[in-house]
């Protein structure tokens, strides 16, 4: 790869992460446009702990699939590198390779010799643990200061990585670079930062294109394409039919931020109180002043999931007035007996089991900031029960059976029947994982807790 300096840098980024889809047409637009990288987010937090703690992916493989097999016809068209990152949803090692695998399948299937780099940010306890005797491993609010077992508790720990170990890859001869946990804005900064770019816009501009066209006037549309230069930035839909505008682009900074201003990543922070956004038509947004104060110690993130219990789901309907009148009180009913039952039928004391009753249609999702008031028309009644293991799951799940179909309130003479959507009504989850760090390693280096194989050959 030349890795001179340019005058600009030209991303195409399809959609805001691999397995979602494009249009094949918004491609085919972005190539004639002009390109120079394609990047594209594999994974995210944002659908909780399970897919880390249990390295399983979220999306399904032939979505997957189908994006990477659009995505290599591309890059390989156009003769630009094609960047993944988060591999697998949480970007595991077995996540990366899961990605890999398809790549290989489809490169062998369309004739194409691309040299792809695999970098894995899975994280060792031993190691962390001699960080956290050194003092090199600092909590970030709102968890207090980690501990060993902590560590050792985790099924899996990543790292996320910043631009440093792609932009490693790409030095190293990579077409491809299939990267595990990274931050998102660090796809898409990569190779801009490699070729010259400065940092505030590139990283301001990394941020906006991160989720596709979420920062467009159609989210559903897609894609984005994006030039960045000595100055600035602009950025367009790839759809014709959607818009970026000032509005759109500046708001983008409010999502999954703390502070509206500032963004951190390992090596420093993006600042953007002085960026101004121009439209230069009805669809295209110019973006200037944006700034990136390095900072003094580098840092990665941690990120760790470990399991909780087991989980067993039960889930009813009511549409029964006499209960939605009452709902609350039939709620706390149901809460009261269950524990009674299980102690009478199990003979479990409350610790050592517990369970969720949540009322979707009155204030499942607000709880007690719930504005609305008066009664639902009907409710979706979810129990759901957390226990050391799954025999026990399910058993307190069954003894709250019965009161899941037909629990009056202390006002009604009847027993009314409620509804169970499916037969059996236990649905058995398994492990349940909760995220356990929040903490940040001080580096060494910016690569040193990565590591590269680039055409079947480790780097450290």
């Amino acid at each position: 790869m030349d890795n001179a300096p340019a005058e600009r840098v030209r991303i195409l980024t399809p959609s805001g992460m691999l397995g979602a889809g494009w249009d094949e047409a918004t491609i085919e637009r972005g190539l004639a446009l002009g390109i120079d990288v394609i990047t594209i987010d594999g994974g995210s937090t944002d659908s909780g702990p399970y897919y880390l703690g249990s390295s399983t992916p979220k999306t399904t493989g032939k979505a997957v699939e189908r994006d990477l097999r659009s995505a290599l016809r591309a890059a390989a068209t156009a003769g630009v590198p094609l960047i993944i990152g988060s591999c697998g949803t949480s970007g595991t090692d077995s996540g990366v390779d899961w990605v890999a695998g398809m790549v290989e399948k489809i490169m062998a299937g369309e004739g194409l010799d691309l040299r792809v780099a695999r970098i894995y940010s899975e994280q060792v306890p031993a190691d962390l643990k001699e960080a956290l005797d050194a003092g090199r491993i600092h909590p970030l609010p709102p968890l207090g200061d980690l501990t060993a077992e902590t560590l050792e508790s985790c099924t899996r720990i990543v790292g996320l990585m910043g631009h440093e170990p792609i932009v490693e890859a790409l030095q190293a001869g990579a077409q491809v670079v299939l990267a595990g946990r990274a931050t998102d804005t660090a796809v898409a900064a990569a190779y801009p930062l490699l070729k010259g770019m400065p940092a505030g816009p590139t990283w301001h501009a990394a941020k906006i294109v991160e989720c596709g066209g979420q920062a467009t006037s159609n989210p559903r549309a897609g894609g984005v394409y994006t030039i960045i230069d000595a100055t600035g930035f602009t950025i367009e839909p790839l759809d014709l039919e959607a818009a970026c505008t000032p509005i759109s682009v500046a708001a983008h900074m409010l999502y999954e931020t703390a502070d509206p201003f500032e963004m951190r990543e390992p090596d420093g922070t993006l600042d953007v109180r002085e960026a101004t956004y121009v439209a230069l038509d009805e669809r295209t947004v110019r973006v200037e002043g944006s700034r990136f104060h390095v900072a003094d110690q580098h840092t990665i993130k941690l990120e760790g999931a470990r399991i909780t219990g087991y989980e067993t789901m039960s889930f009813t309907g009511i549409r029964d007035p006499l209960i939605l009148k009452d709902i609350d009180v039939w709620a706390d009913l149901m809460c009261t007996i269950i524990r009674e039952r299980v102690t009478q039928t199990l003979g479990l004391a409350a610790d050592e089991y517990a369970f969720d009753l949540r009322l979707y249609g009155h204030n499942a999702v607000l709880d007690d900031l719930e504005p609305e008031s008066g009664p639902p028309r009907e409710v979706g009644v979810m129990l759901l029960v957390n226990a050391p293991d799954q025999v026990t799951a399910t058993a307190v799940a069954k003894v709250a059976n019965p009161l899941m179909l037909h629990l009056p309130t202390p006002s009604m003479g009847y027993l009314p029947s409620l509804a169970f959507p499916s037969s059996p009504a236990e649905v058995e989850r398994g492990p349940a994982y909760e995220f356990v760090l929040n903490h940040v390693v001080d580096s060494r280096t910016p690569t040193a807790m990565f590591r590269t194989e680039i055409g079947g050959t480790a780097r450290a």
